[in-house]
């Protein structure tokens, strides 16, 4: 018995390694384009605290956003009317660990495509062009971004590229980083900062919530968003780009920058760029 039982445990421990090897591979390098379109399902990682992009209604307590109705779109686009997108919070700073950990597919959340994320990232071709600005209270001394000089406090959202572009535009300013641009803008208001700075098109949706609060000085960075996938997933991110032409070709993209910026004073469709 001894001796079968010394036969069976190489064995045994041989399967479960497989077992255990197999399971992790299936975590982190599962074929996402295969398995979300048996599925007709894509989990996708979307904020839910940036006006405009994606923000939690708390009358039905649904994320809505340009970015939704986007991942919406692309989702039917790529698997059919019947198919599903269900939505995940993220923040800025969660979006890259809950993506790498397999607890979503895809994130569409105002990513910026970037040499050093696209090192540990996919991304598609860029869905939205938008440009890193500044939102100051109405009155306020600060036009652009020349006036920040050292004592003036800018507020920022923790894991966001804005942070590191801000640092290297006014390295004399004092950055303040927040969780998210829920908490940013409401620093702001308090007097905790002096301007805030992320993408125009969020600064936007904070000064159409608040006029008294407006967005001054133009764009001093290129911010192109991308949907971003894990590394390696080719065939899902060839089935997202041409889910993106589609959209564009038969008009749905058009229809829902209209539809979330067209009451912006000066925005047009050109700004966006895509």
């Amino acid at each position: 018995m001894k001796r079968r039982l010394r036969l069976l445990l190489p064995i045994f421990l041989l399967g479960l390694t497989l077992v255990l090897s197999s399971c992790g591979k299936s975590v982190a390098e599962q074929d996402v384009y295969t398995t979300t379109k048996a599925n007709k399902t894509i989990i996708w990682g979307v904020k839910a605290d940036t006006r405009l992009f994606g923000l939690m209604n708390i009358k039905d307590s649904e994320i809505q956003g340009f970015d939704i109705d986007i991942a919406k779109a692309v989702t039917k686009a790529m698997y059919g009317k019947d198919a599903k997108a269900e939505l995940v919070q993220v923040t800025s700073d969660t979006r890259v660990p809950l993506l790498k950990a397999g607890n979503i597919d895809a994130v569409i959340a105002t990513m910026t495509i970037t040499p050093d994320r696209k090192k540990v990232l996919d991304f598609s071709t860029p869905y939205f062009n938008a440009g890193q600005s500044l939102l100051v209270k109405s009155g306020s001394p600060i036009k652009s971004v020349k006036d920040l000089k050292k004592g003036t406090k800018v507020i920022g959202v923790q894991g966001s590229n804005s942070v590191l572009n801000i640092k290297k535009a006014a390295p004399e300013a004092t950055v303040l980083q927040l969780s998210d641009y829920a908490q940013a803008f409401t620093a702001l208001k308090s007097g905790q900062g002096d301007a805030l700075t992320t993408d125009n098109g969020i600064l936007y949706g904070m000064s159409k919530q608040d006029p008294n609060y407006v967005v001054v000085g133009g764009s001093f960075t290129k911010e192109p968003y991308g949907i971003a996938v894990n590394k390696g997933q080719t065939k899902f991110v060839k089935a997202i780009d041409q889910a993106l032409i589609d959209i564009k070709k038969d008009g749905t993209y058009a229809k829902l920058v209209n539809k979330w910026f067209g009451e912006i004073p000066g925005f047009s469709i050109k700004e966006v760029g895509y």
